[in-house]
């Protein structure tokens, strides 16, 4: 069943068009993002034998171009030429949201350039998707592909296990069980989702706790959106005022009032009140 866009089509600007298309369910696409692709001279894929089952699927007939890592950088004359002639061109990648670990950031910079209007057509995101699922802290950064390099790859893992929110990244099946003995020797007392086959028919969410970790039996199907928990801070263990916090406090004591310096200094660092307070007091008996 071929589902059409029941409004009025509206009349697109020229320029680049960055649109998100399904993780693997075609139906999730929004209506505006079948237009704009009906309505372009030109779409650049990541695979055009991928792209093809979407596109045959809502009557998109316009011209495709393959557009992927190792041609994305021959390809920016001609598609700048294309652009500035008055051509509409929309960016998809196979699954997803363009520019995201996959090409077309090339492609927006050099429109930035040539001063070519860029339109997000915003949609499906497995970093979205994955998050919204995890059950984790909504506050996280995303990594991308790590690093291919062993060494590299250690020091990667071991910087993003420093920060305190969940973490996102992106993973192949090949690879995964040489990441899982590094991310159970950095990421010690949290939790970990992978995510597998989003949208799809043997769509899969694997939750565990990172200390408990085993390798995969066999290879995952499908490349995988992985979610670490955020790291848990013991409130109950804190600490003394360091030397760069009293400074911070100096600069700050002839501005404000000791009661407000207490209340904004004890939001960001783990140190009683009291031992803010009573610093503040001190500064002010030496004047």
């Amino acid at each position: 069943m071929i589902i059409k866009p029941q409004l009025k089509l509206k009349e697109y600007e020229n320029g680049l068009y960055l649109v998100s298309t399904p993780l693997g369910n075609l139906k999730d696409i929004t209506l505006r993002a079948i237009e704009v692709l009906q309505q372009s001279h030109y779409i650049l894929c990541e695979d055009t034998r991928v792209s093809k089952n979407l596109l045959e699927k809502y009557q998109v007939k316009s011209k495709l171009i393959s557009n992927h890592k190792f041609n994305e950088k021959k390809n920016l004359v001609k598609i700048i030429e294309y652009l500035k002639s008055g051509k509409i061109i929309s960016l998809i990648s196979d699954a997803g949201t363009p520019g995201i670990s996959d090409p077309g950031s090339i492609l927006v910079n050099e429109c930035i350039n040539n001063e070519i209007k860029i339109f997000p057509i915003p949609g499906p995101s497995a970093i979205a998707a994955a998050i919204s699922v995890s059950g984790f802290s909504d506050k996280f950064l995303f990594c991308g592909f790590f690093s291919d390099k062993k060494n590299q790859l250690f020091n990667e893992l071991k910087k993003y296990s420093e920060y305190e929110n969940s973490l996102v990244f992106f993973i192949s099946p090949k690879k995964i069980n040489k990441i899982i003995p590094e991310i159970k020797k950095n990421f010690t007392g949290r939790k970990v989702v992978f995510c597998r086959e989003i949208t799809k028919i043997y769509e899969e969410f694997i939750r565990k706790n990172v200390d408990e970790l085993q390798l995969f039996d066999k290879e995952p199907k499908g490349e995988l959106t992985v979610v670490i928990s955020e790291k848990k801070i013991n409130k109950n263990i804190s600490k003394k005022l360091t030397e760069s916090d009293m400074n911070i406090i100096k600069k700050m004591i002839n501005k404000l009032s000791t009661k407000e310096i207490t209340n904004i200094l004890s939001q960001s660092i783990n140190v009683p009140k009291k031992d803010i307070y009573n610093y503040c007091l001190e500064l002010k008996n030496e004047e």
